[in-house]
């Protein structure tokens, strides 16, 4: 849903809302009881939203980690292949907390002639700091 359908749907919702209201007092129903359902109503839409949401947004981030590897695999060589739409193929894999395969990502790239050292400490530096998130949940949990 684009921005401009959403703000059509919100637009009629606070438009609807208080005749809704006045048709449900006119019909007998109490005000508490029409505004209630139609509060529920509202949080599981923008629930379905966000799950929506956040399902497309993964979707599209296993998509780009696709196209990441396929690009490696075509070309190993060029440090220019780990990245998609700006986005390095270990930054990608951290982010889906997959930190051993990062971890060899990261290492390959280190490895390559052309890599940015830049780059690389970054890329170490997110990788720790997700190593570190780990360790402190896993001692929280125990």
């Amino acid at each position: 849903m684009n921005y401009a359908a959403t703000l059509a749907v919100l637009v009629v919702l606070a438009f609807c809302f208080p005749l809704t209201v006045r048709l449900g007092l006119q019909l007998g129903v109490p005000e508490v009881y029409t505004a209630s359902v139609l509060g529920a109503l509202l949080i599981f839409a923008l629930a379905t939203y966000l799950v929506r949401w956040q399902v497309n947004r993964h979707r599209d981030t296993l998509a780009r980690l696709d196209a990441a590897r396929a690009q490696v695999l075509a070309d190993p060589e060029n440090p220019r292949a780990y990245f998609v739409g700006g986005e390095h193929l270990g930054t990608l894999l951290l982010r889906l907390d997959r930190r051993r395969e990062a971890s060899e990502v990261i290492d390959r790239y280190a490895r390559l002639g052309g890599a940015r050292e830049s780059e690389i400490v970054s890329l170490r530096e997110a990788l720790s700091s997700a190593e570190r998130r780990q360790r402190r949940a896993q001692g929280e949990q125990a």
